[in-house]
């Protein structure tokens, strides 16, 4: 027997079948960083990889792959490209991290640990600690308070403020017409 459970729907959003997910944040997230590269070059930023040659050899890619994912990245702003040069050499890039880049950390760490739990066929290849302390990491969803939240305690509603852009663009739209 499978248990169903899924997040409170609240609201207009209750009845699934009177509205589209318009403007998903998880579908426009995905459009930038839903491939198998984009996800393994990020990984490797948080690793400390900064250089075009050690992104294509880690992530095991083209260099026109990575090119283009590494464009695609900076140009989203994830990663920023940084001037270096080596004595007797050219200047070149190096990619680092943006604090936009650095606030995708939960969500790539969330990957990693439901592969560690269902794809493995072992223990986890690497462990998650606290460096300081070596006490494990874990991506959890939490409230504001602290308290742990399951998916069926978790509650999604209409965000009013969205609203409130969309009448302002909508009525902008009219006033210029």
């Amino acid at each position: 027997m499978m248990l169903v459970m899924a997040a409170v729907m609240e609201g207009p959003l209750a009845d699934l079948s009177s509205w589209q997910p318009v403007d998903c944040s998880i579908a426009k997230a995905l459009e930038l960083v839903g491939t198998r590269s984009a996800i393994l070059i990020l990984r490797e930023a948080y690793y400390g990889t900064t250089r075009f040659d050690g992104f294509a050899q880690r992530v095991g890619i083209t260099d026109a792959a990575a090119a283009t994912q590494l464009r695609k990245l900076t140009e989203a702003g994830l990663l920023a490209k940084q001037p270096y040069q080596e004595e007797g050499k050219r200047t070149r890039h190096e990619y680092v991290l943006t604090t936009m880049g650095r606030d995708l950390l939960p969500a790539v760490l969330a990957l990693m640990q439901w592969g560690d739990a269902y794809l493995q066929p072992g223990p986890a290849p690497l462990l998650l600690v606290e460096e300081s302390t070596g006490a494990p990491v874990r991506v959890q969803v939490r409230s504001g308070s602290g308290r742990e939240i399951a998916l069926e305690e978790l509650g999604v509603r209409v965000n009013d403020e969205y609203l409130d852009v969309i009448r302002a663009r909508k009525a902008k739209g009219r006033n210029t017409q």
